[in-house]
């Protein structure tokens, strides 16, 4: 049996990818909170589709990292119930990366993901940046270019965080240079 962790907040409905493939003895628990409470009808659709069972936690907030705190006490409750069970952490916070590695060394299979696929964190950055890179020459740009085409959902959020940061001369340039990789994004 898999335990699915998320962390809502992080990566809001893109993390729930995958839901309908997942088995009867699968555990969802999705950890939500005011600031990221809303899915769509279809979305709601393949959830209720779903063969594995899902649990919603709202979580308390108010102060930093509230919810990943949360989630991580909740995690190490799940794993003294029951150790041989396979436990993932779905978020794009590397922040859960030590988490992982204290329970890897401890024989509990643990893993971060970005979604429900499983579709490694790590490894998705790496091919991101893999493909900037060929798109843009300096490789810090190509870092900052990698970080932002994954923290934005949306082609002008995307395009507006380059210029805050580049002005709308270099910016754009960017923007353009990496514009056929981010197709998938919202917007024109």
């Amino acid at each position: 049996m898999t335990a699915y962790l998320v962390d809502f907040e992080n990566v809001k409905s893109d993390g729930l990818n995958g839901i309908g493939n997942l088995k009867e003895n699968d555990r969802v628990f999705i950890f939500y909170s005011v600031n990221a409470d809303k899915i769509t009808f279809s979305l709601h659709k393949k959830i209720n589709e779903s063969q594995a069972k899902i649990n919603y936690f709202k979580v308390e907030v108010g102060s930093k990292n509230a919810l990943d705190f949360q989630l991580v006490s909740y995690l190490g409750y799940l794993i003294c119930e029951d150790k041989k069970d396979e436990y993932v952490i779905v978020s794009n916070d590397h922040g859960f990366a030590s988490v992982i590695k204290w329970w890897q060394k401890r024989n509990v299979r643990t893993s971060l993901v970005a979604d429900l696929t499983k579709q490694d964190v790590m490894q998705r950055e790496k091919d991101m940046f893999t493909q900037v890179s060929k798109a843009v020459e300096d490789e810090k740009d190509a870092k900052l270019c990698t970080e932002y085409i994954l923290k934005y959902k949306t082609k002008q959020g995307l395009n507006n965080a380059l210029a805050k940061v580049y002005g709308t001369t270099k910016g754009g340039k960017l923007y353009n240079a990496i514009k056929p990789l981010i197709s998938d994004k919202k917007g024109n």
